[in-house]
């Protein structure tokens, strides 16, 4: 609060506030963990004898332990959760491509 009792509200660069900028980063972790389920299905044909690729899965795992590891050293908790459930699918979907 400022002297005349109005919240104080910082702006980014792009003349954003922080709170939009907070609902932005969680509504992008939703989305992701989104994505990140939509590898049930691929994990479920590759079960099945439809095998796919490992290319894919194997990107998912390093890509998304790098950013996982790099949220938490920054406790940008966003994008660890984001990140997070794209390990274990990713780590599945490659296993059960195999």
């Amino acid at each position: 609060m400022n002297s005349n009792g109005h919240a104080i509200t910082r702006s980014h660069p792009t003349g954003t506030s922080d709170g939009f900028v907070r609902w932005l980063g969680w509504i992008a972790t939703v989305t992701s963990v989104l994505m990140f389920v939509s590898y049930i299905d691929q994990i479920q044909l590759n079960l099945s004898g439809q095998k796919g690729s490992i290319i894919q899965p194997l990107a998912t795992v390093v890509n998304c332990g790098l950013w996982t590891t790099y949220g938490a050293l920054r406790r940008d908790w966003p994008v660890s959760f984001a990140n997070a459930p794209g390990i274990l699918l990713g780590a599945l979907a490659l296993i059960s491509a195999l």
